[in-house]
């Protein structure tokens, strides 16, 4: 069986799209986790199927590297959104599902998409951090230097050791200079730093604006693999809603992939 299938980055962040509507696709941990590796497989931080909804566009169904599906992505809810355009399926915005519930999404230029997110409430003050939901578990922790923290050991040790009821979390670390927070991610299900990463960017977000009340209607934050910008607001019951995260969706390349 030979699947087609699309390459797809936001900032860095790797994922493989396919249209599944026709639900031809075996959803297979091992084929997926093996599509995934950067090795043996295409490559990816994740694996992405478009597949038909009741009442919006399609369906965002997301699975990380190790072939498990997952919770919301960011980054990949951007890339969908120009894969569906690619496809026909869209023209310049779309209502989508994704495992967390609708998203909006439109296009700002060719490249750069406004992908709205949930809104977050709940959220965990620590010692020195933050534990948010933005679709996906983040913890966020607050550094002097993000490029000196040894992202893989720190970030696999607070993965493995935080919201383990609930699978663990993603890990960011970030510090600020200059109205730019900067963000390394250690994301699980990938079990490595990756580029980029969405939700992870919200809630990182969401913590510099607690922890610095340094109150604006716009941020802007610097990933490893590039730049994304997050506007939101905040009610009087400590809810953040209209939650908007922009940034690029590139694609890569088409191909084709046998698969047993």
């Amino acid at each position: 069986m030979r699947v087609t299938f699309s390459k797809y980055h936001g900032a860095g962040n790797d994922f493989i799209i396919i249209d599944n509507r026709l639900e031809s696709f075996p959803k297979s941990t091992a084929l997926i986790k093996h599509l995934c590796d950067r090795h043996f497989g295409i490559g990816a931080d994740g694996l992405m199927l478009l597949e038909n909804a009741s009442y919006t566009d399609f369906y965002m169904r997301y699975y990380n590297s190790d072939g498990n599906e997952s919770t919301m992505c960011g980054n990949g809810g951007r890339c969908i959104t120009l894969f569906a355009k690619s496809i026909g399926l869209i023209e310049s915005s779309t209502h989508f599902m994704g495992i967390d519930g609708e998203h909006e999404a439109n296009f700002e230029s060719t490249d750069i998409i406004n992908l709205k997110m949930q809104d977050v409430t709940g959220i965990e003050v620590g010692d020195n951090f933050y534990f948010i939901n933005t679709g996906s578990p983040h913890y966020v922790c607050f550094v002097e230097d993000v490029q000196k923290v040894d992202v893989l050991v720190k970030g696999k040790a607070i993965r493995n050791g935080y919201n383990l009821k609930n699978g663990g979390t993603n890990v960011n670390f970030i510090d600020f200079t200059n109205d730019i927070i900067n963000i390394r991610t250690f994301e699980r299900g990938v079990e490595f730093e990756t580029l980029a990463c969405g939700t992870g960017t919200v809630a990182s977000t969401i913590a510099y604006y607690l922890h610095t009340k340094d109150y604006k209607s716009i941020y802007k934050i610097k990933t490893q693999g590039g730049d994304l910008k997050v506007k939101f607001k905040k009610t009087n019951n400590s809810k953040f809603e209209d939650i908007w995260l922009t940034g690029p969706a590139i694609h890569v390349f088409d191909g084709q992939v046998s698969i047993k």
